[in-house]
This record gives C-alpha cells, sequence and structure tokens, in this order.
C-alpha cells in the first residue's frame, strides 16, 4: 500500500476523483458557506477533480438516534435526509471538512452527520478549513480523531483561519479576495497532499 500512495500523482492525474466539501455550520452570517466556496473553486482548478459542496442546512438530520450503529447497518438508514447526505458521501473519493470552533471542538451538526455514516467514510482521505479561536485548530484535532475512528486518513495539512483575520470578512463585510489571497499557500499545500492520497487510496480500494 505504501508503494501506491507515495507514487507521482501525475501517474494518476487522468483519473477523475470526486471530492465532496462539507459545510459544518448551520447558522446565520456564517464564514463557512464563503471558505467552503472558495477551497471548491481552487480544487476545481486542478485536473481530473470534480468537487460538489453539501451544505449540512440542506440535510436535516435528526440527532443520531439509531438503535444500531452505522457501523452496524446492513441496509441504509430509512431517513430521508440521512440516505441523502450517505449517498453522496458514497459517491466521493475524498472529503474537506470546513467547520467553525465551539467551546474547543467542532460544531454539533458537523459531529452528528459525521455520527450518520460509517462504511462510506472508510479508506477515504479527509482535509479540514476551519476557523475560530487559533484558527479553529482545536475543532480540527477532534475531528482528526473522528475520522481515524470512522476509518478515514486525516491528512496532516489543513487550512486553519485565524480570528483576527476572518472576523473583518464575517461580521465586517471586508473583502473576501484579500483573505483567500493570504491563505493561497495553505490551500495549495492542502490540496496537494489530499490529492495524492485521494488517487492513492482510490487506486488501493480498486
Amino acid at each position: 500500500m505504501c508503494a501506491v500512495l507515495f507514487l507521482d500523482i501525475n501517474f494518476y492525474s487522468m483519473d477523475t476523483v470526486q471530492v465532496k466539501i462539507i459545510i459544518g455550520s448551520t447558522r446565520e452570517n456564517r464564514f463557512a458557506d464563503s471558505a467552503g466556496a472558495w477551497i471548491a473553486d481552487e480544487l476545481s482548478k486542478q485536473e481530473g477533480v470534480h468537487t460538489e459542496v453539501l451544505d449540512l442546512r440542506d440535510y436535516p438530520m435528526p440527532f443520531f438516534d439509531s438503535p444500531v450503529s452505522a457501523s452496524r447497518k446492513s441496509e441504509p438508514f430509512a431517513h430521508e435526509a440521512v440516505a441523502r447526505f450517505t449517498q453522496k458521501i458514497a459517491e466521493a473519493d475524498a472529503y474537506v471538512l470546513v467547520t467553525p470552533e465551539y467551546n474547543r471542538s467542532t460544531s454539533g451538526v458537523l459531529k452528528n452527520a459525521l455520527d450518520w455514516v460509517y462504511q462510506e467514510w472508510n479508506e477515504k482521505p479527509v482535509t479540514f478549513v476551519s476557523y475560530g479561536a487559533v484558527g479553529g485548530a482545536r475543532a480540527v484535532e477532534q475531528l482528526r480523531l473522528m475520522a481515524i475512528e470512522l476509518q478515514m486518513a486525516p491528512i496532516r495539512e489543513a487550512i486553519h483561519f485565524a480570528a483576527s483575520d476572518y472576523f473583518p470578512v464575517a461580521m465586517g463585510g471586508a473583502p473576501k479576495e484579500e483573505l483567500f489571497a493570504k491563505y493561497a499557500q495553505s490551500a495549495e499545500s492542502a490540496i496537494t497532499q489530499l490529492l495524492r492520497w485521494t488517487r492513492g487510496l482510490k487506486k488501493m480500494r480498486e
């Protein structure tokens, strides 16, 4: 497997990969949708990459209440929003989780979305776009632990928007372009690493 993971990325450049960007906040006036649209656009510039933004506002899933763990389900859960979301997760080869930091962790709505799915996450890489105190790093650390339990591969590189940088955009209407330009290098590093793992793990699953 290791030999596959570290082959040059150009080896798989002809294969189209599916990357889902999950907006992990449903609050009004959230920054997550701006950050999600930006990283989706950056990913779309890469050859052979198809992106789709999954906004959790469009998937009103109940709090996880199934008597059967998602890891042990033998058929899809019946709830309509859960079924739609699970199908989208199954389509993907990789994920970007866009998360705020709430009380030193991720949002409840994102944690709940992770809990409803299991097999469909397995053996696929994930990176993170976070924002908040200390750049949302504490939320990402929690998500890394969850990702490992879901048999995902959380990559090292992520994008962390410092509060002092994104507040003027989210709260004051400052231009988004200047903010995103400042984080372009972080995005490039995360995307490069994510796509290496994406193509390697896709080959392995096949």
